[in-house]
Protein backbone atom coordinates (compact mmCIF):
# COMPACT_ATOMS: atom_id res chain seq x y z
CA UNK A 1 0.00 0.00 0.00
CA UNK A 2 1.18 3.77 -0.51
CA UNK A 3 1.02 6.23 1.86
CA UNK A 4 -2.02 7.94 0.72
CA UNK A 5 -3.94 4.48 0.93
CA UNK A 6 -2.71 3.87 4.66
CA UNK A 7 -4.10 6.92 5.39
CA UNK A 8 -7.31 6.87 3.91
CA UNK A 9 -8.16 3.52 4.98
CA UNK A 10 -6.94 4.42 8.68
CA UNK A 11 -9.49 7.23 8.98
CA UNK A 12 -12.21 5.23 7.59
CA UNK A 13 -12.09 3.14 10.78
CA UNK A 14 -13.39 6.74 12.98
CA UNK A 15 -16.28 6.37 10.98
CA UNK A 16 -19.59 4.93 13.25
CA UNK A 17 -22.88 2.96 12.43
CA UNK A 18 -25.57 6.33 12.17
CA UNK A 19 -22.88 8.86 11.19
CA UNK A 20 -23.47 11.62 8.09
CA UNK A 21 -19.93 11.82 7.01
CA UNK A 22 -18.60 14.24 4.62
CA UNK A 23 -16.91 12.40 1.82
CA UNK A 24 -13.77 14.88 0.73
CA UNK A 25 -12.12 14.98 -3.11
CA UNK A 26 -8.88 13.97 -4.59
CA UNK A 27 -6.47 10.52 -4.39
CA UNK A 28 -6.26 9.97 -0.37
CA UNK A 29 -10.01 10.69 -0.14
CA UNK A 30 -10.29 8.42 -2.92
CA UNK A 31 -8.95 5.26 -0.91
CA UNK A 32 -11.44 5.96 2.29
CA UNK A 33 -14.38 5.97 0.12
CA UNK A 34 -13.20 2.81 -1.15
CA UNK A 35 -12.92 1.61 2.16
CA UNK A 36 -16.17 3.19 3.29
CA UNK A 37 -17.94 1.65 0.52
CA UNK A 38 -16.55 -2.02 1.57
CA UNK A 39 -18.15 -1.14 5.27
CA UNK A 40 -21.23 -0.30 3.90
CA UNK A 41 -21.35 -3.63 2.09
CA UNK A 42 -20.81 -5.19 5.54
CA UNK A 43 -23.69 -3.39 6.84
CA UNK A 44 -22.22 -0.09 8.10
CA UNK A 45 -25.27 2.26 8.37
CA UNK A 46 -23.87 5.59 7.36
CA UNK A 47 -25.29 9.13 4.78
CA UNK A 48 -22.81 10.55 2.98
CA UNK A 49 -22.48 14.17 2.01
CA UNK A 50 -19.91 14.59 -1.29
CA UNK A 51 -17.24 17.56 -1.97
CA UNK A 52 -17.47 17.12 -5.58
CA UNK A 53 -19.19 15.38 -8.90
CA UNK A 54 -15.97 13.17 -8.88
CA UNK A 55 -16.88 12.43 -5.13
CA UNK A 56 -20.17 12.17 -5.61
CA UNK A 57 -19.93 9.97 -8.61
CA UNK A 58 -17.27 7.37 -6.99
CA UNK A 59 -20.09 6.99 -3.77
CA UNK A 60 -22.68 6.16 -6.07
CA UNK A 61 -20.55 3.58 -7.51
CA UNK A 62 -20.02 1.96 -3.86
CA UNK A 63 -23.72 1.67 -2.90
CA UNK A 64 -23.11 4.48 -0.43
CA UNK A 65 -26.36 6.53 0.55
CA UNK A 66 -26.11 10.42 -0.07
CA UNK A 67 -27.44 13.18 0.96
CA UNK A 68 -27.88 16.99 -0.51
CA UNK A 69 -25.73 19.62 1.88
CA UNK A 70 -28.77 21.48 1.77
CA UNK A 71 -30.75 18.93 3.44
CA UNK A 72 -28.75 18.06 6.08
CA UNK A 73 -28.51 19.78 9.63
CA UNK A 74 -25.36 19.01 10.81
CA UNK A 75 -22.56 16.58 9.67
CA UNK A 76 -20.84 14.17 12.22
CA UNK A 77 -17.14 13.98 10.60
CA UNK A 78 -16.04 14.97 7.24
CA UNK A 79 -12.59 13.14 6.23
CA UNK A 80 -10.71 14.66 3.63
CA UNK A 81 -7.07 15.26 1.74
CA UNK A 82 -4.87 18.03 2.15
CA UNK A 83 -2.15 19.50 -0.32
CA UNK A 84 -0.51 20.49 2.38
CA UNK A 85 -0.97 20.77 6.15
CA UNK A 86 1.77 22.59 8.95
CA UNK A 87 2.39 21.89 12.45
CA UNK A 88 -0.76 23.81 13.14
CA UNK A 89 -3.23 22.03 11.61
CA UNK A 90 -4.01 24.89 9.19
CA UNK A 91 -3.96 23.67 5.01
CA UNK A 92 -3.87 24.40 1.78
CA UNK A 93 -6.83 22.39 -0.33
CA UNK A 94 -8.11 22.73 -3.62
CA UNK A 95 -5.65 21.08 -5.74
CA UNK A 96 -8.28 19.00 -7.08
CA UNK A 97 -10.53 21.94 -7.97
CA UNK A 98 -13.01 21.29 -5.56
CA UNK A 99 -12.04 24.32 -2.18
CA UNK A 100 -15.32 25.73 -2.22
CA UNK A 101 -17.82 22.64 -1.71
CA UNK A 102 -14.67 21.44 0.87
CA UNK A 103 -14.97 24.60 3.03
CA UNK A 104 -18.30 24.26 3.02
CA UNK A 105 -18.98 20.88 3.96
CA UNK A 106 -15.94 21.28 6.71
CA UNK A 107 -18.25 24.05 7.93
CA UNK A 108 -21.24 22.33 8.63
CA UNK A 109 -18.80 19.54 10.19
CA UNK A 110 -19.00 19.10 13.82
CA UNK A 111 -15.32 17.38 13.20
CA UNK A 112 -12.95 17.38 10.15
CA UNK A 113 -10.48 14.87 9.86
CA UNK A 114 -7.57 15.21 7.29
CA UNK A 115 -5.69 12.55 5.17
CA UNK A 116 -2.49 12.84 4.07
CA UNK A 117 1.04 11.13 2.63
CA UNK A 118 3.89 12.37 4.78
CA UNK A 119 4.96 14.32 2.21
CA UNK A 120 2.22 16.41 3.04
CA UNK A 121 3.28 17.94 6.56
CA UNK A 122 5.34 20.96 5.77
CA UNK A 123 6.82 23.77 7.68
CA UNK A 124 5.47 26.85 6.25
CA UNK A 125 2.34 26.73 3.98
CA UNK A 126 2.94 28.21 0.13
CA UNK A 127 5.42 26.05 -2.08
CA UNK A 128 2.43 24.24 -3.14
CA UNK A 129 0.09 26.89 -5.03
CA UNK A 130 -2.49 27.91 -3.41
CA UNK A 131 -5.67 27.80 -5.48
CA UNK A 132 -8.07 31.08 -5.89
CA UNK A 133 -11.51 30.08 -6.88
CA UNK A 134 -13.02 33.73 -9.20
CA UNK A 135 -15.74 34.31 -10.94
CA UNK A 136 -15.21 34.32 -14.76
CA UNK A 137 -16.82 37.68 -14.96
CA UNK A 138 -13.77 40.38 -14.77
CA UNK A 139 -10.91 37.81 -13.30
CA UNK A 140 -8.63 39.84 -15.38
CA UNK A 141 -9.38 42.34 -12.74
CA UNK A 142 -8.49 40.20 -10.05
CA UNK A 143 -5.54 38.62 -11.66
CA UNK A 144 -4.10 41.92 -11.75
CA UNK A 145 -4.23 42.47 -7.99
CA UNK A 146 -2.76 39.47 -7.37
CA UNK A 147 -0.10 40.28 -9.52
CA UNK A 148 0.59 43.51 -7.68
CA UNK A 149 1.04 41.85 -4.31
CA UNK A 150 3.42 39.53 -6.15
CA UNK A 151 1.44 36.35 -5.80
CA UNK A 152 2.39 35.43 -9.38
CA UNK A 153 -1.23 34.14 -9.90
CA UNK A 154 -1.26 31.59 -12.68
CA UNK A 155 -4.70 30.56 -14.60
CA UNK A 156 -5.40 26.89 -13.98
CA UNK A 157 -6.06 24.91 -17.67
CA UNK A 158 -7.54 21.45 -18.34
CA UNK A 159 -4.41 19.74 -19.96
CA UNK A 160 -6.01 19.96 -23.46
CA UNK A 161 -5.30 23.88 -22.80
CA UNK A 162 -9.07 24.87 -22.22
CA UNK A 163 -9.52 26.77 -19.28
CA UNK A 164 -9.79 24.91 -16.31
CA UNK A 165 -13.88 25.49 -14.74
CA UNK A 166 -15.04 24.36 -11.04
CA UNK A 167 -18.39 22.08 -10.45
CA UNK A 168 -19.76 25.89 -9.50
CA UNK A 169 -18.54 26.83 -13.45
CA UNK A 170 -15.36 29.22 -11.81
CA UNK A 171 -11.90 30.06 -13.03
CA UNK A 172 -9.05 28.99 -10.51
CA UNK A 173 -5.76 31.06 -10.22
CA UNK A 174 -3.04 29.36 -8.49
CA UNK A 175 -1.20 31.39 -6.73
CA UNK A 176 2.90 30.97 -6.56
CA UNK A 177 3.74 32.23 -3.28
CA UNK A 178 6.39 29.78 -2.43
CA UNK A 179 6.34 30.67 1.91
CA UNK A 180 3.13 31.93 3.25
CA UNK A 181 4.37 33.80 6.23
CA UNK A 182 1.02 35.09 7.80
CA UNK A 183 -1.77 32.87 6.45
CA UNK A 184 -4.67 34.38 8.81
CA UNK A 185 -4.17 38.02 6.98
CA UNK A 186 -3.93 36.25 3.71
CA UNK A 187 -7.05 34.48 3.93
CA UNK A 188 -8.75 37.47 5.19
CA UNK A 189 -7.35 40.06 2.73
CA UNK A 190 -8.64 37.57 -0.58
CA UNK A 191 -11.86 36.63 0.68
CA UNK A 192 -12.47 40.83 0.92
CA UNK A 193 -11.72 41.03 -2.69
CA UNK A 194 -14.61 41.72 -5.23
CA UNK A 195 -14.21 38.52 -7.06
CA UNK A 196 -13.22 35.77 -5.14
CA UNK A 197 -15.41 33.16 -4.49
CA UNK A 198 -13.25 31.11 -1.95
CA UNK A 199 -9.77 30.64 -1.27
CA UNK A 200 -7.73 27.19 -0.55
CA UNK A 201 -6.35 28.07 2.74
CA UNK A 202 -8.29 26.04 5.42
CA UNK A 203 -7.32 27.51 8.52
CA UNK A 204 -9.65 26.43 11.73
CA UNK A 205 -10.85 23.08 10.45
CA UNK A 206 -8.80 20.17 10.89
CA UNK A 207 -9.43 18.46 14.49
CA UNK A 208 -7.22 15.37 13.56
CA UNK A 209 -4.22 14.53 10.70
CA UNK A 210 -4.06 10.85 9.69
CA UNK A 211 -0.44 10.37 7.96
CA UNK A 212 0.51 7.93 5.95
CA UNK A 213 3.88 6.71 5.85
CA UNK A 214 5.21 4.36 3.22
CA UNK A 215 7.10 2.15 5.65
CA UNK A 216 3.59 1.34 5.73
CA UNK A 217 2.42 2.72 9.51
CA UNK A 218 -0.29 5.62 9.66
CA UNK A 219 0.00 8.04 12.49
CA UNK A 220 -2.55 10.16 14.06
CA UNK A 221 -2.36 13.66 15.79
CA UNK A 222 -5.08 14.97 17.42
CA UNK A 223 -5.06 19.18 17.83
Amino acid sequence: MNSKQIAGEKACEFIEDGMVVGLGTGSTAYYMIQKLGDRVAEGLQVTGVVTSKATEKLAKERNIPLMDLNDVGEIDLTIDGADEVDGSYRGIKGGGGALLFEKLVAHASKKSIWVVGEDKVVETLGAFPLPVEVVPFGYKQVERQLEERGYNPELRHFEDGSIYLTDSQNYILDLHIQAIENPEELNDWLNNLPGVVENGLFLNYASSIVIGYSDGHAEVREK
